[in-house]
């Protein structure tokens, strides 16, 4: 008698946090922006800076200022920053319970995350925070007035979008899949998600 074999795959939610821009600016839909980041029940948060769409002299500068409005929208929680490398990100991934990526260069965070295996699957049951061009790579389609044109993200978030939105060129997906949602975020607004995800 054959043996029955049962696979199970487990399914994990994750939670999407998708901003427009101009998450560091003082406002107060931004602070909303960084309390919906530490929403939970943890007590505990390691938070990873990726800047890969940075360039490396802003580094510091930037880690100030988000640090600044985490710790100015944290109520009670611990909270342990690192800032994202190349050659360590995927175990940076796995330690950390909230990833943040930050907007500038599109297609170099882009570059970069492409190059990592199975990304969605070491997102599994994390905060994923997406800021601007962050947005864009986490997004299936997006349209970039600075590059001109609509392009391919990771899909992770099955949305067509853009971001700085400002009444302009949603007519730009028309040659997308109909059935996608289109996410049009003006600076300082976010839209939140929740995704299965296979673990």
């Amino acid at each position: 008698m054959k043996e029955k074999i049962i696979f199970s795959i487990a399914f994990m939610k994750t939670k999407y946090i998708l901003h427009g821009g101009y998450a560091g600016k003082p406002h107060k839909n931004n602070d909303k922006f960084f309390k919906e980041i530490l929403k939970g029940r943890q007590k505990n948060l390691k938070i990873l800076l990726v800047y890969f769409a940075k360039e490396k002299k802003d580094y510091k500068r930037k880690e100030e200022e988000d640090v600044f409005q985490f710790e100015k929208n944290n109520s009670n929680k611990k909270l342990f920053f690192e800032i994202a490398k190349r050659k360590n990100f995927v175990k940076q991934i796995s330690r950390s319970n909230v990833i943040y990526l930050h907007g500038g260069k599109t297609m170099e965070l882009l570059l970069a995350l492409r190059d990592v295996n199975n990304l969605k699957e070491l997102f599994a049951g994390k905060v994923i925070v997406g800021e601007s061009a962050g947005v864009y790579v986490l997004s299936s389609f997006f349209y970039s007035k600075s590059l001109k044109g609509v392009f391919n993200g990771l899909a992770f978030v099955p949305v067509k979008t853009i971001c700085h939105y400002v009444g302009k060129n949603s007519e730009k997906f028309k040659e997308c899949p109909k059935g996608l949602k289109t996410l049009l975020l003006p600076d300082f607004q976010y839209k939140v998600f929740y995704i299965d995800t296979k673990k």
